[in-house]
């Protein structure tokens, strides 16, 4: 609660604001009904007036209660748009806040997180601590101040009248506590199987083609049937105990009214107290078990709101693993890479590579092959930092990249990957995803030296076509070449190349082997391939067995020397 009080101090003004209208809207509630007490025990009862001083008597009374009716609604109205509008101002910046730093973490973060747990906490867990401010808070205070207010009334009237109201106040506190228990652990519950269901479906929505390959389709259903009756029995658990609590609640203010009309009718037939005092404590009675009750189901509400804050703020306390420099040394890259004496492992000391050393000379061809688990894609991610290694050195000409600036090394590398990902929107913006500073014409320039213009142009739009989630209505061989005029678009340094062209048929490759001449020509590029008759042009192959480097040399040089590259080689001969 502290730490989400932290985002009201930009609405200091308006929070005292709402709290002055709170005690207004109290006000008039609380006068509304004295009005007409006074005006019973005044005009209606008072036979020393004429029936013409009694109307206009009442007349008057009349009056002045429609102004406590407008200056109640227009108090209303005014708080609940400040409330509102400060409550969407905090939920948007607690929404940006979180993606940003979602943005920030590490890859093995999301190797770990399920998507729709993430997808939760950024929509469904925000908008239930917009709750919290827009209404919770206020009310809570509202429902406190309006107890207070009843009881101190109540007192100052008719102290006896007072003491018959509040005999049934220590049932309703016993019964507010133990539902406060009770409600806490079922939104807890109803949280949970929330975001259970929505992790279910955002991971089998994306698999969805593989369950339909594999016939799943009636095991996942009857998956997601357990998932959807676990929330709906924890639902259900939440619904059953508001059900008994509020017609609990009910029944000792129905038990309470009948005691003050007993007693109240009793002092009027004998004199000690009056219709119009009757009437107001009828009047209040009735309306003080409303805010003890809303006070326990906001109470509920407000575990809700906690519970999910909490969860927001798991995610915000999460540490990126790659913490930018504090003091980053400012760097021209011009693609000179050195290994020195590297070791890395994902887990412990479970280590993938092992005492590795090599160098890449600014505009050199090198390409990383070996069994799979050699190590090659790992290579690749620790050049461009998305983890760190444990012992050794890694050099961006000549700076170790601890010391380079995240943003500046990144941008720095053009990655081709395998898997290509293609964002819902248009292929303009896929390919220059959404940097204004790069123009149409660059954009068109890049696609053209891909071939990839030979595709886009043919498609309605153009290159304003729609694409849907994840390119599904292109081909992969299409999806790829736009990776490859998305990495020439950005003009790198280094140039990665995993597996960029295992998706593409044999006529578009040809198609794009003179478009990757250009893209490779004056860059450092470094090649991940299985199939070796790609990388046979490459200034030096490196081969990998087991994390360590077992040989290096061209093509060529690795044949004669009838080495792990040379059986390597038969293999795939054979295999063709």
């Amino acid at each position: 609660m502290k730490r989400l009080l932290t985002y009201l101090k930009p609405h200091i003004w308006t929070m005292t604001c709402a709290t002055l209208l709170v005690l207004l809207i109290i006000a008039v509630e609380l006068y509304r009904p004295i009005i007409i007490g006074d005006a019973i025990d005044q005009y209606i009862n008072n036979p020393a007036l004429t029936a013409d001083e009694a109307f206009r008597g009442l007349l008057l009374a009349a009056g002045v209660y429609l102004v406590m009716l407008l200056l109640g609604f227009a108090f209303n109205a005014l708080d609940t748009w400040m409330l509102q509008k400060m409550g969407q101002k905090i939920i948007y910046r607690m929404r940006e806040e979180v993606f940003t730093h979602i943005h920030s973490l590490s890859l093995s973060f999301f190797n770990t997180t399920p998507v729709g747990k993430l997808v939760t906490r950024v929509s469904n867990d925000t908008e239930a601590v917009n709750e919290l401010f827009t209404t919770i808070l206020v009310k809570l205070f509202k429902n406190a101040v309006k107890i207070i207010g009843y009881a101190i009334v109540m007192v100052s009237i008719s102290p006896r009248m007072a003491l018959v109201s509040f005999a049934l106040l220590p049932v309703v506190a016993a019964l507010t506590f133990f539902f406060r228990y009770l409600s806490r652990k079922a939104y807890q519950l109803t949280r949970n199987r929330i975001t259970e269901l929505n992790t279910f479906l955002s991971e089998h929505l994306s698999g969805m083609k593989l369950i339909q390959i594999f016939a799943r389709e009636e095991q996942k259903y009857q998956e997601f049937e357990q998932r959807s009756e676990d929330l709906y029995k924890a639902n259900w658990r939440e619904v059953m105990i508001f059900a008994t609590f509020r017609p609990l609640i009910y029944l000792l203010s129905v038990v309470a009214m009948v005691l003050v009309i007993g007693t109240g009718s009793y002092g009027v037939l004998h004199g000690t107290l009056s219709m119009g005092t009757l009437f107001i404590f009828i009047t209040y009675i009735s309306n003080f078990f409303e805010p003890i009750q809303e006070l326990a189901e906001q109470f509920g509400t407000l575990q809700s709101s906690l519970a999910s804050a909490e969860k927001v703020f798991s995610i915000l306390d999460e540490k990126p693993q790659i913490v930018n420099p504090a003091h980053p040394v400012p760097v021209d890259i011009k693609g000179r890479i050195e290994f020195r004496h590297v070791w890395f492992a994902y887990e412990d000391e479970d280590y993938i590579l092992k005492d590795v050393s090599f160098v890449i000379e600014p505009g050199e061809r090198v390409a990383f092959v070996g069994a799979t688990g050699a190590g090659k894609s790992t290579i690749l991610n620790l050049i461009g930092r998305y983890f760190d290694i444990q012992k050794g050195e890694i050099l961006i000409d000549g700076v170790n990249i601890l010391d380079i600036d995240k943003s500046v090394l990144r941008t720095a590398i053009g990655q081709v990957q395998q898997d290509v990902f293609i964002f819902t929107g248009d292929i303009k913006n896929n390919i220059s995803l959404y940097n204004e500073e790069i123009t149409l014409e660059q954009i068109k320039q890049a696609a053209h030296v891909v071939h990839a213009d030979t595709f886009i142009e043919k498609m309605p739009g153009g290159y304003d076509a729609p694409v849907t989630e994840r390119g599904s209505t292109l081909s992969a061989g299409q999806r790829q070449l736009l990776s490859f005029a998305r990495t020439l678009v950005y003009d790198p340094a280094i140039l990665v190349l995993d597996e960029a062209t295992a998706n593409i048929d044999t006529e578009t490759e040809s198609l794009i082997t003179k478009a990757l001449e250009v893209l490779m020509e004056g860059r450092t590029t470094i090649m991940v391939a299985h199939r070796l008759s790609t990388i046979q042009h490459a200034d030096n192959i490196i081969v990998l067995d087991h994390g360590q480097i077992m040989e290096s040399g061209t093509h060529q040089e690795l044949l004669q020397r009838d080495g792990v590259y040379k059986k390597l080689y038969d293999l795939q001969l054979l295999a063709e």
